[in-house]
């Protein structure tokens, strides 16, 4: 992972824009209403709190600029350098100083009238000083302006870098431009960079990672360099020479032997010769690219000679290879040479540091010594020889078992594996599994290995308890036997009697009630076999209150009037009074609405009977009418809580003594309700909106306005 990641540094606002954000948020965040009768001590706190907010909202600002951006002496050397060549060290602390200087001088503004407004002795002098001090911080915040546009474009460029971590497993690329860099890297990694035929298409850092042996490797694709003095490279080339002098690293130095890039290779030996201080140190190989266009062998002696040189010059730990990148001839030998030199050097530097010592110290190798002059051979049990001898044992170590595989055309049955049967062995639980349909399927029984006082009993059925007591000391083993001899005994009881009846000409019943008869008794049977059959509760259970409701227009359902109506005739039942009487049942409650709508009409009708009969010289027409409304409420009030609830008419029926005890009871009761309804309660603020006169008056002109 990355040490540094820039892009979570926030935006940074102008100056205009700043001071919109703090106005605003202080007439959001703080009260926005006094008057001159307040005390006086009420009026100072009021526009002390105004300023104090605003010095806080400011000061967090920022300091949350300061805080973002990264110090300079306090990071990686390599970002420090980086950071100095893309916008100027000065110019970088310049800018991050005048930010902590307007931050000291909002706090001593904020300060110095605060103070002063402590001393304020009327409404008009406290506000006077409030609007100075909020007016001085603004200034203050907009000579920042130079700075705040700075840094928010060094914001947004820190934010592109690539997240690079200096002290990982890192492969960095150099040379001179158009020599291929970008295509060996778009080769090993998976990153994607463009690749055009003209110098200097790579104008920053790009970065991509590669695998080898199982650990992730950092592959760093630089600009090109050109052969000129230090003092004259500009911005581009100075990221390529910050990253050969920071980072720890495997660098590869690739040379164009066909010149295509534009440059002899006189030009780029003469470059590396230039640049070779800032290899100290580091694992160097020289790639000899695009062998495609012009082979090494067949490339001229002087120029051979040249190459041999340069490489000879960088002493015996420089490499030299060749490759290409459009056959990719060398390019999986170029990145794995450059790992293993980087991998060999990392362990032998920590071979050599202070840290080994600490760890040897800690170490002790035993060697264990003999204590007599005896040889001690390995011991074989007698019966696992006897085994071996048999052929029961295999003698091939490497032959392992291959229960609970695929088989292959090597699992044939040889002798050893019919020898293992003929002795009958005991199966694992894992070869009786897939003998017997594999996982899923079987299940080992577990009964086998219960532990009690007689092992006959491990196999039998484990009794159920209901109530303490076993169902199956109460289930009688014969009674389908003792029901069954019963039925007989009544079938012949029944024909004994109907024989006895034949011989009566006169018969109690008639015809037609002798085959109902007959119906019930056959119906009777099939139901007490269906009863049999149908004992399974493996059924769901319909509520009680939907049992026998219609289900569509096809099938009325149990309780339809024709089915009640169907299955009573077949019991031999008249079945039509039933039904009247359901049918009054549903008009009961209409009919109850109708009769006391009539008797209201009829009450009505008598007090109009009754008022006539008054002599209207003793009441006013006025008192007749109020009278008669307060009837007809009364009346409607009556209906209305007989059909909610029950009214008890004395405290003493609910429990309470008096009627004040009743209007405790009632408070305490709407207190309750509080918690559960959402009610207001004492500790709610009851606020009213105010219209702000400074938003709402004045002269509305063309253009834009600000909020404040």
């Amino acid at each position: 992972m990355p040490v540094y990641n820039f892009k979570k540094m926030g935006a940074i606002p102008a100056s205009t824009d700043l001071i919109d954000i703090v106005l605003t948020r202080t007439q959001r965040k703080t009260p926005t209403v006094v008057h001159p009768g307040y005390k006086i001590n009420r009026i100072r706190s009021f526009y002390m709190r105004k300023i104090k907010f605003t010095q806080q909202t400011i000061s967090e600002r920022l300091t949350a600029i300061l805080t973002d951006f990264p110090r300079l002496n306090d990071i990686h050397p390599f970002y420090s350098d980086l950071c100095n060549t893309l916008y100027d060290r000065d110019h970088y602390k310049l800018a991050l100083g005048q930010i902590n200087t307007a931050r000291s001088l909002v706090d001593s503004i904020a300060r110095d009238m605060i103070r002063m407004v402590k001393y304020g002795d009327s409404l008009y002098r406290c506000k006077c000083l409030k609007r100075a001090a909020l007016g001085r911080m603004c200034t203050v915040l907009k000579r920042q302006k130079a700075s705040l546009a700075y840094l928010e474009e060094v914001r947004k460029h820190m934010s592109r870098l690539p997240a690079l971590d200096p002290n990982t497993r890192t492969i960095l690329m150099c040379g001179l431009p158009n020599v291929g860099k970008s295509s060996f890297m778009n080769k090993i990694t998976r990153a994607n960079v463009d690749v055009q035929p003209y110098a200097f298409t790579t104008k920053s850092l790009f970065v991509g990672h590669t695998d080898y042996r199982y650990l992730r490797w950092q592959v760093i694709d630089t600009p090109g360099i050109l052969d000129h003095p230090l003092e004259e490279r500009n911005t581009i080339e100075m990221q390529a020479i910050t990253a050969l002098a920071h980072l720890t690293c495997s660098v590869l130095y690739f040379v164009d032997i066909s010149e295509n890039c534009g440059y002899t290779i006189e030009q780029q030996c003469s470059l590396f010769r230039s640049i070779r201080p800032l290899f100290a140190n580091k694992q160097l190989i020289v790639v000899a690219n695009k062998i495609d266009a012009q082979p090494w062998e067949t490339l001229s002696a002087e120029k051979k000679a040249m190459v041999e040189a340069m490489v000879n010059e960088a002493g015996e730990s420089c490499t030299f290879l060749t490759m290409s990148n459009t056959s990719e001839e060398g390019v999986s030998k170029v990145k794995n040479v450059a790992c293993d030199k980087l991998l060999a050097a990392r362990v032998e530097s920590r071979v050599s540091g202070k840290k080994v010592e600490g760890v040897m110290n800690r170490l002790q190798v035993f060697h264990p010594t003999a204590r007599d002059h005896h040889t001690r051979e390995a011991f074989i049990p007698d019966t696992v020889k006897q085994k071996i001898d048999n052929g029961i044992y295999k003698k091939d170590e490497n032959d392992k078992s291959r229960t609970g595989y695929a088989p292959t055309k090597d699992d044939a049955v040889n002798d050893d594996d019919q020898i293992m049967e003929d002795n009958e062995m005991k199966k694992t639980a894992r070869e009786m599994m897939w003998e017997n349909g594999g996982p899923g399927v079987w299940a080992p029984d577990y009964r086998e290995q219960y532990d009690l006082k007689n092992p006959d009993w491990r196999f039998d059925a484990i009794p159920q308890i209901l109530d303490g007591k076993n169902i199956a000391d109460f289930i009688d083993p014969d009674i389908e036997a003792k029901l069954e001899a019963l039925e007989k005994e009544e079938d012949q009881l029944v024909q004994e009697a109907e024989a006895a009846a034949m011989g009566d000409d006169e018969s109690d019943l008639e015809s037609e009630e002798e085959a109902a008869v007959e119906a019930i008794r056959d119906r009777k049977k099939t139901m007490r076999l269906m009863s049999h059959v149908n004992k399974s509760n493996n059924k769901p259970t319909v509520p009680r209150i939907v049992r026998g409701l219609a289900k569509d227009k096809h099938d009325g359902g149990d309780r339809d009037a024709e089915e009640i109506k169907r299955k009573m005739q077949t019991y031999g039942v008249d079945a039509g009074a039933m039904i009247e009487r359901g049918r009054k049942r549903e008009r009961g409650r209409s009919m109850t609405r109708r009769s006391t709508r009539r008797d209201e009409e009829d009450n009505e009708t008598q007090s109009s009977d009754a008022e006539m009969d008054i002599d209207s010289s003793d009441i006013s027409k006025t008192k007749m009418k109020r009278r008669k409304k307060e009837e007809k409420d009364e009346k409607k009030r009556e209906h209305s809580l007989a059909r909610s609830h029950s009214r008890p008419r004395e405290p003493s029926q609910i429990g309470l003594k008096d009627a004040a005890a009743e209007r405790i009871a009632k408070k305490l009761d709407k207190e309750g309700r509080k918690n559960w309804e959402g009610l207001s309660g004492e500790g709610d603020q009851r606020k009213t909106v105010h219209l702000v006169k400074w938003m709402n008056t004045g002269k509305k002109r063309m253009g834009t306005h600000n909020k404040r």
